[in-house]
């Protein structure tokens, strides 16, 4: 890494982390940044190591704070954990060009998600599935995650509500839980595959702890409104960059 290389991807991963805290989707900001440097395919596993430690950090805030249900997530973890192994395994086998529309496509997507403000439908309690149907909707989800997780935050969050029965806070606590447990699997298949950088990862980790420390520090509620927007743009122009001018 060249030093102006440390400077991008720490503050890439500050706004990351702050992103992530207010409103969610901050993989789109990261994964277009570490595309840039070290081309999709690593970038893709590299993003895991600053994943995995800000979920740790968010599991032990959750549970501190007793809003983690426990027993009600645990049923859920090793079908998630399932679907996560064969999606990175599956990513680790597709060329760099495949990840890159993969992820150009799913910055789009990210964009759309954030722009119809999911917040708005997860703030009510829903009954929950039945319990096969349950089972394969975290596979699938714990598959998308596995294979490129931006925007996965949303996906369980609104799954875990609508159809498991968690309220917001305790649906977040849930969240965090099952992506800091599927994490590893996918990190370690990612690794065996050549596909992470330690270093990047490293210092992309240290922005978004920061980042997020910062966001939750300042509780800033309607800042939250003007960073979906400024992901919507950085998103889609991402996502232009990828798929058009590669």
């Amino acid at each position: 890494m060249t030093p102006v290389e440390v400077v991008i991807i720490a503050i890439g991963g500050l706004a990351s982390g702050f992103i992530n805290t207010l409103a969610g989707g901050g993989s789109a900001i990261t994964l277009p940044i570490l595309t840039e440097i070290v081309g999709p395919n690593v970038a893709n596993g590299t993003n895991r190591i600053a994943v995995q430690l800000a979920n740790i950090a968010a599991v032990y805030g959750f549970a501190r704070g007793e809003k983690m249900e426990w027993r009600k997530t645990a049923p859920i973890i090793p079908v998630t954990i399932v679907g996560a192994g064969v999606g990175a395994w599956v990513a680790t086998l597709l060329s760099a060009d495949a990840i890159r529309t993969v992820i150009g496509l799913v910055l789009i997507l990210v964009a759309v998600s954030v722009l119809v403000r999911p917040s708005r439908w997860v703030e009510s309690r829903e009954g929950e599935m039945a319990p096969w149907l349950r089972s394969v909707v975290f596979l699938v989800l714990g598959f998308y995650g596995g294979f490129i997780q931006a925007g996965i935050g949303f996906m369980l969050l609104a799954a875990l509500v609508f159809g498991v029965g968690f309220d917001l806070v305790t649906g977040n606590a849930a969240k965090v839980l099952l992506i800091a447990a599927y994490t590893p699997i996918a990190l370690v298949l990612f690794a065996r595959a050549g596909q992470v950088d330690y270093a990047i990862g490293g210092v992309l980790a240290l922005g978004q702890v920061v980042g997020a420390w910062i966001a939750a520090r300042l509780a800033i509620e309607k800042g939250a409104g003007w960073v979906r927007w400024v992901l919507i743009s950085a998103a889609l122009l991402a996502a232009g960059r990828m798929l058009f001018f590669s």
